[in-house]
């Protein structure tokens, strides 16, 4: 009953539709097979064992009451039910916690796949979605899941079991009784099989809404500086009033339908009692059955009614979980754009590495082009800087020697080597962007510059910041190393931020540096400091600078100047600020304009 109530009463595609997911969610958890044939045998036992009871009820009225009392027999009744039932529980406990302890490590699995699968998607999918419903992807939805393996999954089990023993023993006992139960609940069957669709629509909103929420919530607390600031609050509140009143709006729909469900169950369960009581009385009278036989009947019908009674709430956790289901398998099925060739890659050549970009277009999806047909050459030890006004596709050029993206035509090549046909280890290792906002995990200072090498010593962090410059600054913090950086570094400034940042990268010891404006947050004395250091640091690694002060291009080997997505100039600062008239001479006016 509760099996058909889960999947019946839907269009034949809808019906498939949940099938596959099932399958296909299965397929994602081998885990679930483990142990499956010794699992199945102690619910075998668990369900056998509980009709011991009603019968065990009849044989003592009917041997030992009926008849004129006989101890003897009701102890013999007495002892052997005891021992039926402590059996069936050991099995109950058994097979409950191989299923639980099973579905945890089951979906604990389905979790990291989700996860990994999350963090190789592109940076375009990743900015295309909010962060918000991803990461309800990898937790609620899957709570879900593990919700109803745990409690659906074990109820449908165990009830689909006890639905077919107590049936069979019932037709033993009456088979007029036991139509008189199939009559009752035969018109619940097909209201529940009416409720199911509505339910499985009604409950992937509830997952869409419980994204939303996320997401809103998440942004409320990231950006709370900037709501503050701009004293939106009351703006702010209202938008988390609307995702958390759609929530609760979604919710509350598929509650109804479900308690209606649950409502329609329950009549069915009083009429078929009401019908076993009165056709009872007159099979009894006709001596068609005995007094324990209708009393074991009656008892043999609770055990019926109880798995038909919690099919909604069965139903209930089943289309919620597979609504989650369906919710990660959309973005497991989102196939990566910039994947990982793995064994199947190349390794990058040893040594400091060159760059070339050959026809290089980009444009992201659904815009304008960014970049239009670059073609350059970065020899291997130089220091380059890109720079142009904002928006001109610099960031992007970054994104793209670093393989965060794919170009749209063309190909970026390290000495030689198509990014696409670098496996991910090797690229990692070589080629280390440190990036604009300076992002910092919640631990200390040390621990965000041994990211890049774990096996550090503090002695060793100690040194590198001294190498860099930056003894002075680390002693100024209150814990040294220790010091904690909060979360995203909110505990530092935008500037301290960066030094992590440009520390862990430079512990990492890249052969190609990558820098996105990784100086524009620090104050002009840090910055003067940083630059004497990062001669030193960039000295023998091919480093390419995204330039938004132009003192970081007149330190570098030769300057590349974006326009519009386009090359538009190539050469050392002093050769570029030869004609004022320039796209360069005019943002260094502009520069040196800002700078006074």
């Amino acid at each position: 009953m509760s099996v058909g109530a889960g999947t019946v009463g839907e269009a034949p595609e809808q019906a498939e539709s949940t099938w596959r997911t099932l399958r296909r969610g299965l397929a994602l958890s081998p885990e679930l097979r483990v142990g499956l044939a010794g699992t199945l045998g102690l619910a075998l036992v668990y369900m056998v064992g509980r009709v011991a009871v009603p019968v065990a009820v009849q044989q003592g009225i009917d041997r030992g009451i009926a008849g004129g009392l006989d101890l003897d027999a009701l102890f013999v009744v007495v002892s052997v039910t005891a021992a039926v039932l402590v059996v069936t529980t050991t099995c109950g406990y058994l097979m409950m916690r191989r299923l639980f302890t099973v579905s945890e490590t089951a979906l604990a699995g389905v979790r990291v796949r989700a996860f990994r699968h999350v963090h190789d998607l592109s940076m375009l999918h990743q900015q295309s979605e909010r962060r918000g419903s991803l990461v309800s992807r990898v937790t609620s939805d899957v709570d879900q899941i593990t919700q109803f393996l745990q409690w659906g999954g074990v109820i449908l089990l165990v009830n689909l079991g006890q639905l077919a023993v107590t049936t069979a023993v019932m037709l033993a006992y009456s088979w007029q009784l036991t139509l008189v139960v199939f009559a009752a609940f035969g018109p619940a069957v097909l209201v529940i099989r009416l409720l199911q669709r509505r339910l499985a629509a009604a409950y992937g909103v509830v997952r869409q809404r419980t994204g939303a929420l996320l997401g809103a919530v998440g942004e409320s607390v990231v950006g709370a500086p900037v709501i503050r600031a701009y004293g939106i609050a009351g703006r702010t509140a209202r938008r988390l009033d609307e995702a958390i009143d759609g929530q609760r709006r979604a919710q509350q729909k598929a509650i109804r339908i479900s308690i209606l469900g649950s409502s329609v169950g329950e009549l069915a369960a009083g009429l078929a009692l009401a019908g076993v009581v009165v056709l009872g009385v007159f099979l009894g009278a006709d001596q068609t059955l005995s007094i324990g036989e209708i009393t074991a009947f009656l008892f043999l019908v609770t055990l019926f009614i109880q798995p038909v009674q919690i099919a909604t709430e069965v139903l209930n956790e089943a289309q919620n979980a597979i609504a989650g289901w369906r919710r990660v398998l959309d973005v497991l099925d989102v196939e990566p754009d910039v994947a990982d060739p793995g064994s199947q890659g190349r390794e990058l050549p040893t040594g400091p590495l060159d760059i070339r970009f050959g026809g290089v277009r980009f444009a992201y999806p659904g815009g304008p082009t960014v970049l239009h047909d670059i073609s350059l050459e970065i020899p291997a030890k130089s220091r380059v800087a890109v720079v142009g006004e904002t928006g001109s596709g610099k960031t992007t050029f970054a994104k793209l020697v670093t393989r965060l993206m794919d170009p749209t035509a063309g190909a970026v090549l390290l000495s030689g080597v198509p990014l696409t046909d670098v496996r991910f280890d090797s690229l990692r290792s070589r080629v280390v962007m440190v990036p604009q906002d300076g992002f910092l995990f919640d631990a200390t200072v040390a621990d965000n510059v041994r990211f890049a090498r774990p096996e550090l010593t503090d002695e060793q962090l100690a040194a590198a910041f001294t190498e860099l410059g930056l003894a002075d600054w680390l002693d100024g913090l209150p814990a040294g190393l220790a010091t904690g950086v909060g979360e995203r570094g909110e505990a530092l400034s935008v500037g301290e931020r960066q030094l992590v940042a440009l520390a862990r990268a430079y512990v990492a010891d890249p052969d190609l540096l990558v820098l996105d404006e990784a100086t524009s947050a620090v104050d002009p004395a840090t910055e003067v400091r940083l630059q004497r250091t990062l001669d030193a640091v960039t000295r023998g690694r091919t480093t390419l600078a995204i330039a938004h002060r132009l003192s970081t291009a007149q330190n570098a080997d030769e300057v590349i100047v974006v326009d519009q997505g386009r090359v538009v100039q190539r050469g050392s600062h002093d050769e570029l600020i030869r004609d004022p008239d320039s796209v360069y001479g005019l943002l260094y006016a502009s520069w040196l304009e800002q700078t006074r």
